[in-house]
């Protein structure tokens, strides 16, 4: 008799789990923790992607105060500014006020809560604490300054 598998499509690739017949597929299923698929998917990436500041070498420096820009600012739209340092951050969030300093130190003048509220607005950074001023990235912040914002100031 032959073995039953199936393919499970993940953001990092395929999945492929076997089994000498249904019932065993079934249990083997059955046996993987609720968040093995996230702790995998975390995995790869973290074998496979490049490290954030190997991607932004050139672009970001990272300096005791924190990461500060240092790509041609001409190309760069404030929201791209405030991005970039929230990418080159730890956790990718970071409060209003270090923002602004890093912001100043790169050379850029910006009003940093308003441009925070407007990327709110288009779904870039979110406060995971409302009561808190600290402001973070969301997946779809990430997948714009991967997507968009890097490719454009690498090629400018």
């Amino acid at each position: 008799m032959g073995r039953v598998a199936v393919r499970i499509k993940a953001p990092f690739g395929e999945l492929v789990v076997e089994g000498a017949n249904a019932q065993e597929l079934l249990e083997l299923l059955r046996s993987m923790p609720p968040q093995f698929m996230g702790e995998l998917e975390g995995l790869i990436a973290s074998r496979l992607a490049p490290p954030i500041q190997l991607k932004l070498r050139g672009l970001v420096e990272y300096t005791t105060q924190g990461p500060i820009v240092v790509a041609k600012k001409e190309n760069l739209t404030h929201y791209e500014a405030i991005g970039l340092i929230l990418y080159a951050s730890e956790d990718m969030s970071g409060t209003p006020s270090r923002i602004s300093r890093l912001l100043e130190a790169s050379g850029i003048k910006c009003v940093v809560p308003a441009r925070l509220n407007e990327m709110h607005k288009r779904g870039w950074v979110f406060k995971p604490d409302p009561a808190k001023s600290q402001w973070k990235l969301t997946a779809q912040g990430v997948r714009w300054i991967e997507d968009e914002v890097l490719p454009k100031i690498q090629s400018g």
